[in-house]
């Protein structure tokens, strides 16, 4: 029996990009909350909660990236031009925050200052980034044989500046949840209150996106069970569980900070992660872009995604194996002696 080559490749695309939001989100995030901290002492403690692991964070973007260039040309064809100001804005800000991250170390105390500003300057840049990105994706593009056929600007719209003030909030939401896990005495209780107020955002911004994606995407709400100014329960029932898992994701998160646990916010965050990218993937599949192509549609020739393939199967348990490996070595709270800074 032959492999199902294209179905793989958007699965591959599917869990490198899913694994960068989980994880760069919230080195993102302790960036986007780097103003709120009391010093400069706790924002050192904020980067040593992250240090050892963001620019490895990073792999699985470039994985996604990649991914997409090579395996579905027919779709990076399309969205890379439809999206070029925003990608260009994120890849800048990505550069600026990672030289930040590591001046920020040398710095005296104006320097320090600066690259201060510059680090937190860049998170939130190229979160507001990612999330045009998204808005503009989800909202779709003008396409005619295979090609964009819509203006540069085509990507700036409300719906996409709601979507990315709302990865805003949950990527901020992801990063108080990791500093509760990673940090201790006062930045712990503030990391608490962070994660409190990122979590009344988020589900504030979810209710709305959930919302205006059913009116700016009348294909999408005809697959949730809304059309023609009517509902079909039995369409939306089996859909159901992936807004339920949303909900849960925000119990767990406030369950969390309720207890004390250390652990549940980050991982109810990351359940309100998981739920709204299934919700993506059941809206827009098989599309890769919005009604425009499927996946197969933009796939590149069987013979080129088995040849591809073949690194995957080798370099994607190491990279697996090198990120379990980072994470555990580097488990537990980050002191403020922890030496990074």
């Amino acid at each position: 029996m032959s492999l199902d080559l294209p179905l793989i490749w958007a699965g591959v695309l599917a869990v490198a990009v899913l694994l960068y939001v989980l994880l760069d989100g919230f080195d993102l995030g302790v960036g986007i909350l780097f103003p709120f901290a009391r010093s400069p002492a706790d924002r050192d403690v904020m980067m040593d909660a992250i240090a050892p692991v963001w620019d490895g964070n990073e792999t699985w973007l470039v994985l996604g990236g990649g991914g997409l260039f090579a395996a579905f040309p027919g779709a990076y064809s399309v969205l890379a031009p439809a999206l070029y100001d925003p990608l260009m804005i994120m890849l800048l800000a990505l550069v600026l925050r990672g030289v930040a991250f590591e001046f920020r170390l040398r710095g005296r105390k104006r320097g320090k200052a600066f690259w201060t500003a510059a680090f937190a300057g860049g998170s939130l840049v190229a979160t507001l980034a990612q999330g045009l990105v998204l808005g503009g994706f989800m909202q779709g593009f003008a396409v005619k044989g295979g090609v964009f056929a819509g203006g540069p600007l085509d990507w700036l719209s409300p719906y996409a500046v709601v979507v990315a003030l709302g990865l805003v909030a949950g990527y901020a939401l992801l990063g108080a949840g990791w500093l509760v896990l990673k940090s201790e005495n006062e930045l712990h209780g503030d990391a608490r209150r962070w994660a409190w107020r990122a979590a009344m955002a988020t589900a504030a911004f979810l209710l709305v996106v959930s919302i205006a994606t059913l009116v700016v995407h009348p294909k999408v709400a005809e697959r949730w069970g809304f059309s023609g100014g009517g509902f079909d329960f039995h369409q939306l029932a089996p859909l159901l569980p992936i807004p339920l898992l949303g909900l849960v994701g925000l119990g767990v998160t406030g369950a969390g900070l309720l207890r004390g646990d250390h652990r549940l916010p980050y991982i109810g965050a990351a359940i309100v992660f998981l739920s709204g990218y299934l919700g993506l993937a059941v809206s827009f599949l098989p599309y890769i872009v919005p009604y425009a192509l499927t996946f197969r549609e933009a796939a590149s020739t069987d013979g080129a995604l088995g040849l591809m393939l073949g690194g995957v199967v080798i370099m994607l348990p190491v990279i697996l194996g090198y990120t379990v490996l980072v994470y555990r070595l580097f488990r537990g709270k980050v002191s403020a002696d922890a030496g990074y800074h």
